[in-house]
């Protein structure tokens, strides 16, 4: 007898970040044709589906059961059904779920396809304004105080801008510590990106800083840009 592998598609789709207006056609076309559709929350994909009106059966694959959730979503594929997968906001496998499943799916022979879309690191480099060729994309660091410390430093240390994010509950800590390592250091922090209230507030650490602690409340998700060693501007040659 002669076995066939089975070759089905993975679709990992970005998703909006906040302003569903941000979906792209491709995301919805492909969320209407699959079979299945994987997600970090069974429940916040399912709000963004009614909203444009689909309906397709949906299974877990959340950050703490990865490994196993992904291995179900294989079981699928191999069946010959076409999945897609979606985090809860932006493009999975940044700082999101998704890496293990598209390695796993690709060791098993099926084909891996990007639906690109919405990403707060795309979103906050095109209104930053700096001018790094090399940005280090590094997400959510440590919560604990000495392990953020210590990488904040390597980073710092490396010259080239990068990319943080961050809870409203550590932001002032995380702009304290960079302002204590270097607070002449430029750098852009977006919160709450494409959503209602979307702020962008600029400056060096110091003057960043000393902004949050005067706040009464710190709301919202964070994104966080700072510049390479050498001060950035857009008209640089």
């Amino acid at each position: 007898m002669v076995y066939h592998l089975v070759v089905s598609i993975l679709y990992v789709v970005a998703t909006p970040i906040g302003n569903l207006g941000d979906i792209t056609y491709r995301a919805l076309e492909t969320f209407k044709a699959v079979d299945v559709i994987a997600c970090e929350d069974t429940r916040h994909t399912l709000q963004l589906l009614t909203h444009f009106g689909i309906r397709k059966p949906l299974l877990s694959c959340r950050a703490r059961n990865e490994e196993e959730a992904s291995r179900k979503v294989l079981e699928v594929l191999k069946k010959g059904q076409n999945v897609a997968y979606a985090s809860d906001a932006g493009t999975p496998a940044l700082s999101d779920p998704g890496a293990v499943l598209v390695r796993l799916a690709r060791d098993a022979g099926h084909t891996i396809v990007p639906i690109p879309g919405a990403s707060a690191f795309a979103s906050l480099l095109s209104v930053g304004g700096f001018s790094d060729k090399t940005v280090v994309f590094e997400g959510f660091l440590s919560p604990k105080p000495g392990r953020r410390r210590s990488r904040l430093r390597e980073l710092l240390e490396t010259g080239y801008a990068f990319v943080l994010y961050e809870s409203p509950f550590r932001i002032l800590k995380l702009l304290t510590d960079l302002a204590e390592i270097d607070g002449t250091r430029i750098l852009i922090v977006g919160r709450e990106l494409t959503k209602m209230h979307e702020e962008l507030v600029s400056g060096t650490v110091s003057e960043v800083q000393a902004d949050f602690a005067a706040r009464e409340k710190i709301l919202g998700e964070f994104s966080v840009l700072v510049s390479g060693k050498k001060r950035s501007t857009c008209d640089e040659d």
